[in-house]
């Protein structure tokens, strides 16, 4: 059984890579045998996860870009491509969030989080997607989605409406990419306090997720690895795509 999780010899692209839960996703990956780029902004950062990942005995190389900007994007792919011959995993996990009031929501605000959230994906899935197909190679396309994608949740608008089109997005090329053999899901995760929702979390805000989480807990980066690795692996998620798949604590279940 453990060879269906067994990621040697692929390679992962892990964007966003240099964040709480995108690091620990990424070396989640590693550590199932997948060689992993680290793609991020901050340069530093993704060096850091980089450093972790080939302490612990695997494979990793640390890449900048703005995944909203196609030309940044395109440059690297190169690169990638020039590292490692291709790529047989995507791992799209960038995020940005605000706590902006509606009426107070200015458009240059809510522009920046769709263009990471939802616009920054479209582009690395046309990107990375194109050229996977173009080296017939079949893989897995992972995107990161939200709790507020399936009910939105107060204070967060754009991040709401954003997560909410990736689900759509993830639905339809899973639709257009399943004849070439390449999955695509998404993982919806309940609340893991991390950069972009730890500034909105107040006490009173607590306790309200609290009361709507049945395991009465946050969730911790590292249990994102189980549902990442799976997706990944061809053999232990072969018919899988176009799913969401919730890691939340019990969150999406609740009513009253």
């Amino acid at each position: 059984m453990a060879n269906l999780f067994d990621l040697t010899g692929k390679t992962a692209v892990a964007i966003g890579g240099n964040g709480v839960l995108g690091s620990a996703m990424a070396k989640g990956l590693a550590e199932h045998g997948a060689k992993v780029a680290i793609v991020g902004r901050n340069l530093e950062k993704a060096e850091e996860v980089v450093k972790e990942i080939v302490n612990n005995g695997g494979e990793a190389k640390a890449f900048s870009a703005d995944v909203s900007s196609k030309d940044s994007l395109v440059q690297v792919a190169n690169e990638i491509e020039q590292w490692s011959g291709g790529w047989d995993i995507l791992l799209n996990a960038p995020g940005t969030n605000s706590a902006t009031p509606f009426f107070e929501l200015d458009m240059d605000e809510y522009d920046k989080i769709m263009d990471i959230n939802l616009k920054g994906i479209v582009l690395t899935c046309q990107i990375f997607a194109k050229r996977m197909i173009e080296q017939e190679r079949k893989g897995s396309i992972i995107n990161i989605s939200s709790v507020s994608s399936t009910t939105p949740l107060s204070r967060v608008f754009t991040y709401s409406v954003s997560k909410a089109g990736l689900n759509s997005v993830t639905q339809f090329l899973a639709r257009e990419f399943a004849p070439n053999g390449i999955r695509v899901n998404a993982i919806i995760p309940g609340f893991f306090p991390a950069e972009q929702n730890r500034k909105i979390l107040d006490k009173e805000r607590i306790e309200s997720i609290m009361g709507h989480t049945p395991m009465n807990r946050f969730g911790e980066a590292e249990e994102l690895q189980g549902a990442t690795v799976w997706l990944a692996s061809e053999k232990a998620s072969s018919f899988v795509t176009g799913a969401m798949i919730r890691v939340d604590g019990g969150f999406g279940s609740m009513t009253i």
